[in-house]
C-alpha cells in the first residue's frame, strides 16, 4: 500500500503562485510512476501532469502547459506541482495519484491505470 498526502492549497488570485506538494509512503517511491489531476465542480477528473519514476520525462495537459511545472525527489519521497499564472479555470480540487511500472522514464496519463490517490487539496483560483 502506498499513502499520499497532498497540501499547499489555497486561494490564490489570478497570475499568482501556488506550490502543491505530494509526500509519499509506504513503499519504495522511486519504483512508482506520479501524476497529478484535478476535479472542477461538475466537471470530470482530468490529467494535469505526469512525471516518470527517474524524473526524465514528464507531460502536461495543453491547458497546463507552459505555466505549470511537475518534479519529483525521491530521496524526500515527495513530488510537487508548481503552478504559476493561475487562471480561474484552474480552480479544482487536485490530487496526486501513483502507480507502481518497471520503465524508469515511462509517464501515465490516463486515470485509470493509478493504483493509488490522496485526499485531494483545494485550489481557487479569484478573477
Amino acid at each position: 500500500q502506498v499513502q499520499l498526502v497532498e497540501s499547499g492549497g489555497g486561494l490564490v488570485q489570478a497570475g499568482g503562485s501556488l506550490r502543491l506538494s505530494c509526500v509519499a509512503s509506504g513503499r519504495t517511491f522511486s519504483n512508482y510512476v506520479m501524476g497529478w489531476f484535478r476535479q472542477a465542480p461538475g466537471k470530470e477528473r482530468e490529467f494535469v501532469a505526469g512525471i516518470s519514476r527517474s524524473a526524465g520525462r514528464a507531460y502536461y495537459a495543453d491547458s497546463v502547459k507552459g505555466r505549470f511545472t511537475i518534479s519529483r525527489d525521491n530521496a524526500k519521497n515527495t513530488v510537487y506541482l508548481q503552478m504559476n499564472s493561475l487562471k480561474p479555470e484552474d480552480t479544482a480540487v487536485y490530487y496526486c495519484a501513483a502507480v507502481r511500472v518497471l520503465q524508469s522514464n515511462m509517464v501515465v496519463m490516463a486515470d485509470r491505470e493509478y493504483d493509488y490517490w490522496g485526499q485531494g487539496t483545494q485550489v481557487t483560483v479569484s478573477s
